[in-house]
C-alpha cells in the first residue's frame, strides 16, 4: 500500500494550530447552540455496554468529518468492518459540508434526537460535548479492557478525550511540535546536528550562527492566533508554569515561569535579530524549502512538503529546560454518544477501538500521511515503510512521549488564546515589554473565562 497522500490540501494535514483556531472559533458558537438546547441529556441512565446483545441486528450512524478524498479510506475500513460482523450496518457521512460545521449539525442534532452514534470532533470541543449529556461515559469500559491498550497513546491525547476525568471517546488524530532543521544550511554555520538532549541555550545559538544572507535561524508566528499562543506553551510548561490554574477558571500563565519562557522567545526575536516573524502562518513552510530557514518549530505536516522539495533535512524534539523536553499536542477525537441503546453503544465502542488497533490505523492515517495513533506502531511494517518514505517521522512518534500536557478544552480558551496571542506577537515584535505583555494578556483571559462560565 502507499502511503503518498492524495492531497496536501486535505483536511487531516492542515496544519494543527490553526486547525486548533478552527475548532475554538467554533466552540464558542456551538455553546451557545448547545445552550439553546436547554438541558441537553439522553432522558435516562448511563447506557450499561455490558448489557448489550452482541448478536443482534444493528444500524449505527458515524459523522466522519472528512472530505471526499479522506472518506474513500474510512469507507474501505467501514466495508471491512461490516464483513467480519455481519450483523452491524455502518451508515458514514461527513455529517457536514466542513469539518468546521460539524459542531453547529451536533448541536442542532441533539436538540432534535437525530444525532449520531460516532462522530469526529476537534479535540477544543472535547469540554462542549461533554456538557451536552450526549456522550457516552467509557471511562469504566476503558479501564476494564485489556485489549484497547489505552496507554498507548499519548497522555495529552487521553487527556483531550476525558474532559473533567470522563472518557467520551478515542484520539483520532495525532502530532506534536518539533524542530525540522536543514542539514546543509547547519553545516554551511559550521554546526552539527542537534542531539535530542539539546537546550533552548543551544537553540539560540544555532539560530544566530545560521542567521545572515538572507538567511534566518528559525520561525515565529506573529499573527496573534493560535499558531501564535501554542509556541509559548511548551516552555512555560518546561519552566514548570501552568495555563490555568487547579480550578480551570483563571488564567495562571502570568507568573515568572511565563516571563522566563516568553523572554526566551523574545531574546530571539528582538535582540538576536534571528528569527522570521510570521504574520499569516503560511509563508515560513515555504521559505524553509527555499533554504532561507535554517530551523522550523513545527509538526509532521511539514514533511510532505518538504520531501517533495527535495530538501535534505533532520529532526529533533523541541529543546529542553532542565532536561524536559515537554511539547505541545493538538489531538483530534472520534466521540460517541448515548441512545440508551445498549447494543448501539457496544458497537459503537467496538468498531472505534477496532479502528484506532494499528493495522486500521495504518490504513486511516498513515495512508493519509499523519502520525499513527499508537507508541507501539514503531514496530510495525507500515510504519516501517513509512518512515522511509517520510524520515523523522519516528522523531515526532517519539516525541508524543513528552506530549504529557493537554491544552484547555474550556469554553473560554478562545478568548484566552487570542488574548495570549495578541500578547505574544507585540513582545516578539518589540513593541512592548514581557510584563505588561503577560499582565494584560491574563486580565483579558480571566475576563474571557468569566464571561464562557456564565
Amino acid at each position: 500500500m502507499s502511503h503518498t497522500p492524495t492531497s496536501p490540501s486535505r483536511r487531516s494535514v492542515i496544519p494543527r494550530g490553526r486547525r486548533w483556531v478552527a475548532g475554538l472559533a467554533v466552540a464558542v458558537a456551538g455553546s451557545l447552540l448547545l445552550a439553546a438546547c436547554g438541558e441537553s441529556t439522553t432522558g435516562g441512565p448511563a447506557t450499561d455496554l455490558e448489557k448489550a446483545s452482541p448478536d443482534d441486528k444493528v444500524t449505527l450512524t458515524w459523522w466522519t468529518g472528512q472530505d471526499d478524498s479522506s472518506e474513500v479510506y474510512i469507507d474501505k475500513l467501514v466495508d471491512q468492518f461490516e464483513a467480519e460482523h455481519p450483523n452491524v450496518t455502518i451508515k458514514a457521512t461527513p455529517g457536514s459540508a466542513t469539518t468546521d460545521d460539524l459542531l453547529g449539525q451536533l448541536s442542532a442534532s441533539f436538540a432534535g434526537g437525530t444525532y449520531p452514534d460516532i462522530s469526529y470532533a476537534y479535540g477544543s470541543w472535547a469540554s462542549e460535548l461533554a456538557d451536552s449529556g450526549r456522550t457516552l461515559d467509557l471511562t469504566d469500559t476503558i479501564a476494564g479492557d485489556e485489549d484497547v491498550s489505552w496507554d498507548e497513546f499519548s497522555e495529552a491525547a487521553r487527556a483531550t478525550a476525558a474532559p473533567g476525568g470522563k472518557t467520551i471517546g478515542f484520539p483520532a488524530v495525532v502530532d506534536n511540535l518539533a524542530v525540522v532543521y536543514n542539514k546543509e544550511l547547519l553545516a554551511d554555520a559550521g554546526l552539527d546536528e542537534p542531539s535530542p538532549d539539546w537546550t533552548w541555550d543551544d537553540f539560540r545559538d544555532y539560530a544566530k550562527a545560521m542567521t545572515g544572507d538572507g538567511v534566518y535561524g528559525t520561525n515565529l508566528s506573529v499573527s496573534g492566533g493560535e499558531d501564535t499562543t501554542w509556541r509559548l506553551w511548551p516552555l512555560l510548561w518546561q519552566n514548570g508554569g501552568e495555563i490555568l490554574d487547579d480550578d480551570q477558571t483563571a488564567a495562571a500563565f502570568d507568573s515568572p515561569e511565563g516571563e522566563a519562557a516568553l523572554e526566551t522567545l523574545r531574546a530571539m526575536a528582538v535582540d538576536d535579530k534571528s528569527v522570521y516573524l510570521d504574520q499569516t502562518d503560511e509563508k515560513y513552510g515555504p521559505l524553509f524549502r527555499e533554504n532561507r530557514i535554517g530551523m522550523m518549530v513545527t509538526g509532521p505536516w511539514e514533511i510532505y512538503d518538504t520531501v517533495k522539495a527535495g530538501i535534505d533535512y533532520g529532526v529533533q524534539q523541541l529543546p529542553g529546560t532542565d532536561g524536559d523536553h515537554t511539547t505541545v499536542s493538538g489531538p483530534d477525537l472520534w466521540v460517541l454518544y448515548d441512545h440508551q441503546d445498549a447494543n448501539r453503544a457496544y458497537w459503537s465502542y467496538e468498531l472505534i477501538a477496532w479502528l484506532t488497533q494499528n493495522d486500521q490505523d495504518a490504513q486511516f492515517n498513515l495512508a493519509l500521511g499523519n502520525l499513527p495513533l499508537r507508541s507501539s506502531a514503531v514496530d510495525t511494517p507500515a510504519f516501517a515503510t513509512f518512515k522511509e518514505e517520510y524520515p523523522g517521522a519516528e522523531v515526532f512518534v517519539a516525541n508524543q512521549e513528552n506530549a504529557t500536557i493537554p491544552r484547555p478544552t474550556v469554553a473560554g480558551y478562545v478568548g484566552l488564546s487570542s488574548a495570549v496571542g495578541r500578547s505574544v506577537a507585540e513582545v516578539l515584535q518589540g513593541a512592548t515589554s514581557v510584563e505588561d505583555a503577560l499582565a494584560e494578556a491574563a486580565e483579558k483571559a480571566d475576563n474571557a473565562l468569566k464571561d464562557a462560565a456564565q
